[in-house]
């Protein structure tokens, strides 16, 4: 598959729904825990893959506002793996040059995981290979209402002007200021919604869905959603 690929058309930043650990624990008759933890290990050879592709990058929702609702045990567990990703898989990321960002608001977190994570964005700050934003505590909604909470603030205090709001500025708000928008959504598992996720920064991103659930997600898998991606045309609305 990786010859089909054009390398010089590879995308330059590429968001994943990672969806559907629990149907895939469900059908291979195991519990939904164990289908997250397969979804953290597919997350380290995905990153591996897209540092190898030239990807520069790679956005994953990994947990929503929403996910709260779930069963206290399943939150509990999804918050623990997140500690355990950042106490054993920061190093090789690190190694391979990933840069660790974070999307969202931690600060509902407990204070080991919080601490676990702000440890992994010190220790690869410095990196240029790939930059790795991870989606935790993220609802879209969440994030543009801060945003015009921010604006609205400074232009109390007088730092903004009501003709300084655009796109431009609004999009310097939001947790992913300074960074270029998705040029390729991709979520897993049939699903074909964007569940509150980056509403503002995906206008014209290119959507690619899979029955493929997200533990099944391999290399080859984002090979495939490449291609379709490097066979659309881009126009943009001006068109």
């Amino acid at each position: 598959m990786t010859e089909s690929l054009d390398k010089n058309k590879i995308p330059a930043h590429i968001a994943i729904i990672m969806d559907g650990n629990r149907r895939w624990a469900k059908k291979n008759r195991k519990l939904k825990n164990i289908g997250h933890r397969e979804g953290m290990l597919r997350l380290r050879e995905i990153v591996e893959e897209c540092g190898y592709l030239g990807v520069q990058m790679l956005t994953v929702y990994a947990f929503s506002t929403e996910n709260w609702g779930r069963e206290q045990e399943e939150v509990n567990y999804l918050i623990n793996l997140m500690l355990e990703f950042s106490e054993t898989m920061i190093e090789p990321l690190h190694e391979a040059g990933v840069k660790i960002n974070v999307l969202g608001d931690i600060s509902a977190f407990p204070e080991k995981s919080k601490n676990g994570i702000l440890k992994s964005l010190d220790i690869t700050k410095n990196n240029k290979n790939l930059v790795l934003n991870i989606a935790l505590n993220y609802g879209s909604r969440q994030e543009i209402t801060h945003a015009l909470k921010e604006i609205v603030k400074d232009c109390k205090q007088g730092q903004l002007d009501l003709e300084d709001i655009n796109e431009t500025l609004i999009s310097q708000y939001l947790y992913s200021k300074n960074q270029k928008d998705p040029d390729l959504l991709i979520r897993t598992s049939g699903e074909q919604r964007l569940s509150n996720f980056m509403l503002f920064q995906l206008a014209y991103t290119e959507f690619y869905f899979t029955e493929v659930l997200w533990p099944d997600f391999k290399a080859q898998d984002l090979h495939q959603a490449i291609i379709a991606y490097q066979n659309r045309n881009r126009r943009f609305g001006k068109e």
